[in-house]
């Protein structure tokens, strides 16, 4: 736990990810609702392929490009992907479950009413991150950069932005509870900055989010 004055916040909960011995993936293609387990699939280009519903269980992700990827409600358990890159990528209503995605270069990425418990995002950058209406438990951004991350509408319980950038991110309508902000490297909301009841921040954020809370509350703030 961490303590700030009175206030004790409740540290996420990591990812214990421990692979077994993998097995090379030589398929052909990701099929829908394919059921992958103990397997790597390495510098592979798997753009435009369609793996709704797929479930990934012990499974390893590296270097692969992701372009316009079809994963809407696959299942990620014990899994790690790890410098993965793409656009597009679809993971709406996906579940992820002891995950670590590791040094990822992604943009438009789809989470938008996806289920995350113990993922751990890792370094990387992330642009338009969409997570609206999804819900986060013990989740840690740790190192990395979110341009424009959006959680419109998201419960998060247990997450940590731990030295990481976030720049322009939306929080409207969101649910915070036990969510600590305090060693963002850098934070910016664009929207949403009355959820934060339920978030911890440190005495130099507030000041640096005082004029977006001004606006909120309607105040005018003059010389």
């Amino acid at each position: 736990m961490a303590r700030d004055g009175q206030t004790v916040v409740k540290a996420a909960r990591r990812p214990e990810v421990r692979l077994p011995d993998l097995v090379v993936w030589e398929g052909g293609g990701l099929e829908p609702d394919g059921d992958y387990d103990g397997l790597e699939f390495a510098d592979l280009d798997l753009t435009g392929q369609e793996g709704v519903g797929a479930r990934f269980m012990d499974c390893a992700v590296r270097r692969c490009v992701l372009d316009e990827a079809g994963l809407a409600k696959a299942r990620l358990v014990d899994a790690v992907l790890e410098g993965v890159r793409g656009v597009g990528t679809d993971l709406s209503g996906a579940s992820l479950r002891d995950v670590e995605l590791v040094e990822a270069r992604l943009g438009g990425v789809q989470l938008h009413g996806a289920v995350l418990e113990r993922v751990l995002v890792r370094g990387g950058k992330i642009d338009y991150l969409n997570l609206r209406a999804a819900r986060l438990r013990d989740v840690v951004f740790e190192g990395g950069v979110l341009v424009e991350p959006d959680f419109a509408g998201a419960v998060l319980e247990r997450v940590e932005f731990r030295d990481c950038v976030v720049r322009g991110a939306d929080f409207t309508g969101a649910r915070l509870a036990e969510v600590d902000l305090r060693e963002a490297a850098e934070l910016g909301i664009a929207r949403g900055v009355e959820a934060l009841a339920g978030a911890v921040i440190s005495a130099g954020q507030l000041f640096e989010l005082a004029p977006a809370m001004a606006a909120q509350l309607g105040v005018r703030v003059v010389g």
